[in-house]
């Protein structure tokens, strides 16, 4: 079979399975939803795997199947999760003149604001101001002033994912890989379904950290990229994580560069103060359990075993934090380097950052997607496939505690680990 042949036909099954996925999880609950993702993954995997001996007819497949698979994520309503809701609020209360991060949408100084369409929907509207950084709030406000809805929120998030492709192409070409390998993102079920789908600003977030690598790595202009990655930083946090592959060492001129693009990009909301941090600030960590420990699947499955010691919250969050920036450092300062080495070094940190951490929502594991078209690892597939393991939308479904679940996703990332350690040990073996 002719290589446009294999992906057009791996594209209509990746797109029928799309479209059975609502109809499935409301039917058959959060197992079959698992199911049909695990499947989707394996067709994105087949897909990058693809010789690319068509050019651009086979890219023009790729993209043209992952467009057809988010218009068909579009028209889902957002019941994995009720995030979009408080994107659109915020970009409604900025277009009213008042700050975000000044009032919960439950203050009666907001109540003008309020609809049967957005409003009832905001999570924590009682008690919490938004958590939202600068550059994700500014996004609200560009988008809502076209139309305050979902789905105007989720198509500008496909538009962003189109920056995505773009930059994954371009470094693919900068490596001297096939341009097929495009397809383990566009194809990838999670971000089909929490971008296109779910609309989680995580896209945004994305388009602006491939786009500073790409503008680093592939046109050379570094602070132009290391820029770029302090924004996407400012829409979520953890892209900061990707800066040590940019960076030279000695280069203190990209250190000052990080302070002073994040205090521009926060001086609109100022006037709150410390405020600024919302609701991250305020409550986000007791509330996810990151200040008691129980968020950390690690350290539960350690306290399962030898019970809870004293402070052990800090000394596991320590000892993370003594691997994330050993890695950094060693990024940092290799001396060989070359942009497929620094985009490995990336992803090593992001899947490490997103093990250790192992966040409830299957969203987070977003920004180790794109990276499997440019420098993937058995981990990677196994982590963001796998977290639809985390799921859990139809209340009374059969399915195991979150614990468990939870577990048996660290175990196989784990495991996923081991086997890629000993193929890569194998001697004369490949990529």
């Amino acid at each position: 079979m002719s290589p446009v042949r294999r992906l057009t036909a791996l594209g209509i099954a990746g797109t029928v399975l799309i479209g059975l996925g609502m109809p499935l999880l409301r039917g058959f609950g959060d197992d079959a939803f698992l199911a049909l993702a695990c499947a989707g993954g394996v067709i994105a995997a087949l897909a990058a795997g693809t010789q690319d001996t068509a050019g651009s007819r086979a890219l023009a497949v790729i993209v043209g199947a992952g467009l057809a698979m988010r218009l068909l994520a579009l028209s889902a309503p957002p019941i994995l999760s009720t995030d979009i809701f408080r994107y659109v609020w915020d970009g409604m209360v900025q277009g009213a003149g008042i700050n975000p991060y000044r009032y919960v949408p439950a203050d009666p100084s907001l109540a003008f604001l309020r609809d049967a369409q957005v409003y009832p929907f905001i999570n924590r509207a009682d008690y919490a101001v938004t958590i939202y950084p600068p550059v994700a709030q500014a996004f609200f406000f560009l988008v809502t002033r076209f139309s305050a809805s979902p789905l105007a929120i989720k198509v500008a998030l496909v538009a962003c994912e189109g920056v995505t492709i773009c930059a994954l192409i371009g470094l693919l070409r900068l490596t001297g890989q096939p341009e097929t390998r495009v397809a383990a993102y566009a194809w990838h079920p999670l971000p089909v379904w929490e971008i296109a789908g779910e609309g989680h600003v995580d896209g945004l977030m994305i388009a602006l950290m491939m786009l500073g690598l790409w503008l680093a790595l592939a046109v050379g202009r570094r602070y132009a990229g290391a820029a770029s990655v302090v924004l996407a930083a400012l829409a979520k946090p953890f892209a900061l994580i990707a800066l040590p592959g940019l960076w030279r060492p000695w280069d203190w001129r990209m250190v000052a560069l990080v302070p002073v693009v994040m205090a521009l990009a926060y001086l609109p909301y100022l006037s709150v103060g410390s405020g600024v941090l919302g609701f991250l600030a305020t409550g986000y960590a007791d509330e996810q359990g990151l200040s008691s420990g129980s968020g950390f699947t690690l350290l539960r499955l350690w306290r399962q075993s030898v019970g809870e010691w004293p402070h052990d919250t800090q000394v596991y969050l320590a000892v993370c934090l003594v691997i994330l920036t050993v890695l950094a450092l060693r990024t940092g300062f290799r001396r060989s380097r070359t942009p497929e080495r620094s985009l490995c070094d990336i992803n090593g940190s992001i899947v490490m950052l997103l093990f250790l951490l192992s966040p409830e929502f299957p969203w987070y594991l977003l920004m180790a997607v794109p990276f499997l078209s440019v420098a993937a690892t058995l981990p990677g597939w196994v982590l963001t496939v796998g977290g639809f393991m985390l799921y859990d939308v139809v209340p009374g479904d059969p399915q195991l505690s979150y614990d468990a679940r939870s577990a048996i996703l660290a175990a196989l990332v784990a495991a996923a680990a081991l086997v890629q350690v000993r193929i890569r040990r194998r001697p004369g073996l490949t990529r």
